[in-house]
């Protein structure tokens, strides 16, 4: 079974407007899409440190691809 990120579950109650209870198994749903969305997003900032011709991964390679990666996540 996966562990989960220690912060989660304090995010999670912390963010939300009311008192939300969260099911485990929606905790584990919620870290494995966000484990999927920095999957992603680390795929895509390879290939555009790729494209430059760069051997590593820097923050700007990363800036260029967040906001479409954002409105890609959107649905």
């Amino acid at each position: 079974m996966l562990t989960k990120a220690p912060k989660l579950k304090y995010i999670i109650k912390t963010k939300s407007k009311n008192n939300v209870n969260v099911r485990p198994t929606s905790e584990a749903m919620i870290e494995l899409l966000a484990l999927l969305f920095l999957n992603s997003l680390a795929e895509e900032a390879k290939s555009k440190a790729f494209e430059e011709k760069s051997a590593t991964i820097r923050a700007q390679h990363l800036k260029a691809i967040s906001k479409k990666m954002l409105k890609k996540s959107r649905g």
